[in-house]
């Protein structure tokens, strides 16, 4: 055996020695690999029931919205109704009631007029 040859077996040894190194971490990163897959099909087999869960609450909030929205809308006729209501209300009776006050007082003038007149008169009569 010569020296090129011997040295080809070192390099051949070494080479075999590393080789048994790389092979632990190789097979250690293989079976993290296969830990992930299996975390990932286990994340995925719970996380569609959680999502088809938050569909359903989304939907129940929606449908909530709805029946909140009807509800505002017909508060918001009833105060138009009520506003539309109070001005007829107050057109039909205000005037007829302003108009009675001021024939009342002026009913009221005129007899209080006549009547300091007609004292006035028997006061110069009198005389």
């Amino acid at each position: 055996m010569g020296v090129g040859e011997i040295a080809g077996l070192i390099a051949a040894i070494a080479f075999a020695v590393l080789a048994g190194f790389m092979i632990y971490p190789l097979i250690r990163l293989g079976k993290m690999f296969d830990q992930i897959a299996l975390t990932v099909k286990e994340s995925g087999e719970h996380a569609i029931p959680a999502l088809d869960e938050g569909v359903t609450t989304v939907k129940q909030v929606n449908k909530s919205l709805e029946d909140v929205n009807r509800i505002s809308a017909a508060a918001s006729t009833t105060a138009n109704n009520v506003g539309a209501l109070t001005d007829l209300y107050g057109s039909f009776l205000g005037k007829p009631v302003i108009k009675v006050a001021s024939a009342v007082y002026a009913l009221k003038s005129t007899a209080q007029s006549f009547i300091a007149k007609n004292a006035g008169d028997s006061v110069h009569k009198g005389e």
